[in-house]
């Protein structure tokens, strides 16, 4: 069954946890690639998908993040109705659009979708392409910004990024839960038991890079149980990820 929305194309594919830092998380040199997921729990292909997502997220070399976007939320799928992704947002929908309107020959939106810090992508559930993008994105040449990122004494945050990338770009805090189960009652998917990692909540920018040494006190940030934090630096379209660091765990 094929749905057209918009100028998104859902596509069919057949098939082919994030460690913490201690008081400090810091990634200069090794820095993780950044794999995001683009979603949707409406979506017959999407379960796959989510699967490969969560074993990447047991991996120290990836951060891999989950953003459910909206655009399935109303279609209907025979007696079994619609169903609500209860993560879906607009602004995650938005996400991907910009990152497909950067990719050259891409333009279009679909699910699943990964992309590769940013910069390159392919569907999420076919498992042999997406070992070929992490492999790819971890033999690119390129300065990656080092990120050091600790809690301050008040609560909070506190960023330092440094290095010599002149681009100037965005310090971006995006907030995720560690992981949910759900089953829909409705939709592609109703009755199925499916299992989400790293929900991304929330996209902030909180400072700017421009080419020297910024430190940036994120001074509201809270921590919650089953929640956690990454920080990226990448332009504002989004563009490449020319930094990332994990957040430091939620202190016993």
């Amino acid at each position: 069954m094929k749905h057209y929305l918009q100028a998104a194309v859902l596509s069919f594919a057949a098939l082919g946890v994030l460690p913490h830092g201690g008081a400090v998380a810091e990634q200069s040199k090794a820095q993780p690639t950044v794999v995001e997921l683009f979603t949707s729990q409406s979506c017959y292909s999407c379960p796959p998908a989510e699967k490969i997502l969560g074993e990447l997220a047991q991996r120290d070399d990836i951060i891999a993040l989950e953003h459910h976007v909206d655009y399935w939320d109303q279609l209907v799928y025979g007696s079994a109705g619609r169903w609500k992704d209860i993560f879906s947002s607009p602004e995650s929908t938005d996400r991907q659009r910009r990152y497909n309107n950067s990719v050259p020959g891409r333009g279009y939106s679909y699910t699943p979708q990964m992309f590769f810090d940013g910069k390159t992508e392919t569907v999420g559930n076919r498992k042999r392409a997406v070992r070929k993008e992490i492999k790819k994105a971890q033999g690119a040449i390129g300065e990656r910004l080092s990120i050091a990122v600790a809690p301050l004494a008040e609560g909070g945050l506190t960023i330092t990024v440094d290095g010599k990338i002149a681009d100037k770009a965005g310090i971006w805090l995006l907030h995720y839960k560690d992981k949910a189960a759900v089953q829909p009652t409705g939709g592609e998917n109703k009755d199925k038991n499916l299992v989400n990692h790293n929900i991304v909540h929330e996209v902030r920018r909180v400072g700017d890079w421009t080419g020297t040494q910024a430190t940036v006190d994120v001074a509201d940030y809270k921590y919650e149980e089953g929640f956690s934090c990454v920080i990226l630096v990448q332009t504002a379209r989004p563009g490449p990820v020319i930094g990332a660091a994990r957040c430091p765990a939620l202190a016993s």
